[in-house]
């Protein structure tokens, strides 16, 4: 995988891949900063932030910055999760000017005025309560409060109403004074221009930016211990999540996982979850199993809802799935087959250009280097049916599992 990389004397890295046979140049700013990153009295600031950095900067008034790519056909977009607060636009590639002069603006130059604090804090009200309101949302943030209990990865990214309803504009310049280091910030490009073009229009303004260093350092998660919960809610279906804390993304062994984890029950329909639950059974409309990396650990989870009366052989039936992977070596063909699929999935990926430009913005956040495609199917390609057995019975234990079920009144 070609990629081109500079470091600003302010830390800041620029990395880039230039695609010759499209018309788009899809742009943005990784911040390695995220809900994990919180006080307890800040939950939902680092989100309430990406919420706020269209709503106004030294130069420009929400409408303008909202108009400035929309008027000509762009898209500008954030999100922010556990670790990560993005920045990033798609336009056309003569517009690639304006697009990284605006994601500049907003991301080190928002104002946060009091007026639009009070609109946008009913707007994350409002999300909250859409959130809550879908059962297949919220149990996920409830599960991550189960298994993460008492640490900062198990809080909603979204926050708190008592801490949202709470915040002013000088707790959004103190939290990004106290977090932002622009060692740790990355500004990634793919698209159809040159990389000496990208340098020629965007090096100025970034160099610009004060260097800024942060003594913060993240929490560990550690002390993981198992539980079970049921909570009752006015739902319809029942709804389950099973898992516990899996790898991190500084484990060699994670793309042996996320190999384990699409054959167990992966995006494809032939996946083993699917076709017991859904293809033999008919209990689940659909069913599907997470692997997420994090700095220092990892995340396993298996979710699904089913009606009441099945909703205990449903859950067997996953245990079942869990077990057979412990205990039964894949055979030559089902293991060749299931490495064909994944790396077939990943080179189909790699086509969408705006999720490929994130990748790389996180990917030298968090390990430094871009891991090349071919570096990963190789993983992928070398590995043997007893690897994958060591590592479902070391993840998927059965007695290291939590379970949090929703159960209608």
């Amino acid at each position: 995988m070609q990629y081109n990389l500079r470091e600003l004397p302010n830390g800041i890295r620029i990395v880039h891949q230039e695609i010759k046979y499209t018309r788009m140049v899809h742009c943005g700013f990784v911040l390695n900063i995220g809900s994990r990153d919180e006080t307890k009295e800040q939950e939902g600031l680092a989100h309430f932030w990406e919420h706020m950095a269209f709503k106004g900067t030294k130069k420009r008034k929400a409408y303008h910055i909202i108009n400035r790519l929309e008027s000509v056909g762009g898209e500008l977009n954030a999100y922010t999760t556990k670790e990560k607060i993005c920045f990033y636009s798609s336009t056309l590639k003569e517009h690639f000017s304006k697009a990284s002069e605006l994601l500049c603006d907003i991301t080190f130059n928002s104002i946060f005025p009091k007026k639009q604090i009070e609109k946008e804090r009913q707007v994350i009200l409002e999300e909250m309560a859409m959130y809550r309101d879908s059962p297949d949302d919220s149990i996920q943030d409830d599960f991550d409060e189960l298994v993460y209990e008492g640490h900062a990865l198990g809080r909603n990214i979204l926050g708190r109403e008592e801490t949202v309803s709470s915040f002013k504009q000088e707790d959004f310049f103190e939290f990004i004074s106290s977090r932002m280091d622009t060692t740790q910030v990355v500004f990634s490009v793919v698209g159809n221009i040159s990389f000496k073009k990208v340098l020629q229009q965007v090096e100025g303004f970034l160099t610009s930016i004060p260097q800024k260093r942060s003594l913060y350092v993240r929490s560990g998660f550690s002390n993981y211990t198992p539980k079970i919960k049921v909570i009752e809610k006015e739902i319809s279906q029942s709804h389950c999540a099973i898992g516990k804390p899996a790898l991190s993304m500084h484990d060699p062994r994670r793309f042996k996982l996320y190999l384990l984890n699409n054959i167990l029950g992966g995006p494809s329909m032939n996946s083993r979850l699917n076709l017991a639950l859904r293809e033999k059974h008919g209990y689940v409309y659909s069913v599907e199993s997470h692997y997420q990396t994090y700095s220092d650990t990892g995340f396993f989870g298996v979710f699904f809802g089913t009606e009441p009366n099945t909703l205990n052989r449903a859950r067997k039936a996953v245990l079942r799935e869990l077990e057979k992977l412990r205990n039964r070596k894949l055979g030559v063909m089902q293991l060749h087959m299931a490495k064909e699929q994944a790396i077939g999935q990943m080179a189909m990926a790699e086509e969408n250009y705006a999720a490929l430009m994130l990748v790389f913005g996180k990917n030298l956040l968090d390990k430094g280097k871009i891991d090349s495609l071919d570096t990963i199917f190789e993983t992928i390609r070398s590995t043997s049916a007893e690897e994958l057995q060591d590592i479902a019975n070391e993840v998927y234990a059965l007695d290291e599992l939590s379970f949090l079920t929703y159960l209608p009144v």
